[in-house]
């Protein structure tokens, strides 16, 4: 990234001087207490992804590995972190779509390769979760401030004086943020110019989208989250595939994203498309047999199966404990059942042995992927019952296992995070941070989920209208077969198609 009149600037839309000279302390500061050296090589080798070779054939770039090197001439790199699921979950489609068009993917991890990137990530990534737990705790925090972060829109004046004034990188709708998290990822250049220039390569996180580009990549597809568009989600240099039309409006017309309030110059035509939701293939491919089982476990009156997800930063127990002490009663009378996806949460596991203690006989668990892989396959075409929780000893397994189990659910329950995309009908609960509002509305308006529950009590509500009647989870069905045939989900394929050329026949 250059400068241009002393002033950084994102598609012609230059920041002030004085934001400039704050990012580049920003990253200097950054640089030496990394001690980032600009002349580091990474030695880099390829071997069978732990987790993921047996579900995708996804082989693992490693560093100073005795493996095996990359083969480029039909291979597609997949790059993320994590900072919560969803930027995992949605890597994890573009893994799916590339080998369900006969590319062996490659799974970059920057949390995966030992050095400056762990170091910097690992930072921020603690701050945010440590923000986002707060939010929960606290109601005047998270409406005035966390929902100000996370959608440049507070509600209170000072706020938005204090994040635009004294915190370079707040709110993360602004340019001002986008040059911030560029200068801070040019630190991982040294890492994606290791690897082909010309190689199609995914991201599902801007870090890693910009960290390419600041290497030398030049055939960069960024597999853009959410559905509220925020600045710092741009890299000039990539193509960015957008998972909603509004979501494409908000990025083409850089709408809000001076903190000023002025008219932007807009993003060009060849940086933005619009490709649908990022969704893996075999959801995708199995849509219509998948809500055809629904129906007809609905019309054999079996006991309704809701899945309840606890997501990445591990917030919302007291929301938890509401839909569980709700549940169980219906759980004995065998009209629900309900599976529990602690992720890799540990510490959950232990809370929640605590909160049903009175109920230890209900509890089945589910602790290994081979054991959660058995189980869901047998229950894809058998009745289910009880209570089942599940827990894994690694991100990969435990994001994947809420993926695996959608296609055997008939209702699931979550934030409307980047699960707000997937085809399989939602109870949204409340949201994490105000970005997450838009997924909600998505999901409402094409018609597989409800609108946000914002409390306790309306999410209860929502659990009991799709177990009592039908009518709910049949119209979710229908819009989601009609989804699928105008191409609402062909996110991850059409990324693929960008990063490679290469056409998706279904």
């Amino acid at each position: 990234m250059k400068k241009v009149n002393g002033c950084y600037e994102l598609y012609g839309n230059p920041i002030s001087e004085r934001q400039t000279r704050a990012t580049d302390r920003w990253q200097d500061m950054l640089a030496k207490k990394f001690k980032f050296d600009p002349d580091e090589h990474f030695n880099l080798s390829v071997e069978d992804h732990p987790y993921g070779s047996g579900i995708f054939g996804l082989k693992n770039i490693v560093r100073d590995g005795n493996g095996k090197p990359l083969d480029k001439s039909n291979g597609v790199v997949v790059s993320t972190i994590r900072m919560g699921f969803g930027h995992y979950r949605i890597a994890m489609a573009g893994v799916s779509a590339a080998k369900a068009m006969g590319f062996t993917p490659y799974w970059l991890d920057l949390l995966g390769i030992p050095g400056i990137t762990t170091d910097v990530i690992n930072r921020s990534n603690t701050n945010y979760s440590w923000f986002s737990r707060l939010s929960q705790r606290n109601a005047w925090f998270n409406e005035h401030v966390w929902e100000a972060v996370t959608t440049g829109e507070p509600t209170l004046s000072f706020v938005q004086f204090i994040l635009n004034n004294y915190i370079v990188g707040w709110p993360w709708r602004f340019i001002k943020t986008n040059i911030k998290d560029y200068k801070m990822s040019e630190l991982f250049r040294n890492l994606y110019a290791s690897l082909p220039s010309d190689m199609p390569m995914l991201t599902s996180h801007m870090w890693t989208c910009m960290g390419a580009v600041a290497g030398g990549m030049t055939n960069v597809v960024d597999m853009m989250f959410d559905n509220w568009p925020m600045a710092f989600q741009l890299t000039e240099g990539a193509k960015h595939a957008v998972q909603s039309p509004s979501g494409y409006y908000g990025f083409r017309a850089m709408r809000g994203f001076d903190d000023k309030g002025r008219i932007l110059k807009s993003t060009p035509t060849d940086a933005l498309f619009f490709t649908g939701h990022h969704v893996d293939h075999e959801l995708v491919e199995n849509i219509e047999a998948d809500c055809a089982d629904r129906i007809s476990r609905m019309n054999a009156k079996e006991p309704r199966r809701f899945l309840v997800t606890m997501g990445g930063a591990g917030a919302q127990r007291e929301l938890f404990k509401a839909i569980i002490e709700h549940a169980i009663p219906m759980i004995e009378k065998d009209k629900i059942a309900l599976f529990i996806n602690l992720g890799d949460h540990k510490d959950n596991w232990a809370w929640l042995q605590n909160e049903l203690a009175q109920h230890k006989d209900l509890i089945n668990t589910h602790f290994t992927w081979d054991d959660t892989k058995a189980f869901t396959d047998g229950i894809r075409k058998q009745p289910a019952h009880g209570l089942h929780v599940f827990l894994h000893d690694n991100t990969f397994h435990a994001v994947y296992a809420t993926n695996y189990l959608m296609r055997v659910m008939d209702v699931m329950i979550t934030k409307p995070s980047e699960l707000a995309f997937y085809p399989v009908p939602k109870i949204f609960n409340a949201r994490v941070g105000g970005h997450e509002m838009w997924g909600a509305i998505r999901g409402a308006e094409i018609g597989d989920s409800t609108v946000e529950t914002r409390t306790i009590p309306q999410t209860l509500q929502a659990i009991d209208l799709l177990t009592e009647a039908d009518d709910l989870l049949t119209m979710f069905c229908d819009c989601i077969v009609k989804n699928k045939s105008i191409g609402i989900y062909d996110g991850a394929y059409k990324s693929v198609e960008l990063a490679t050329g290469k056409k998706f026949k279904r």
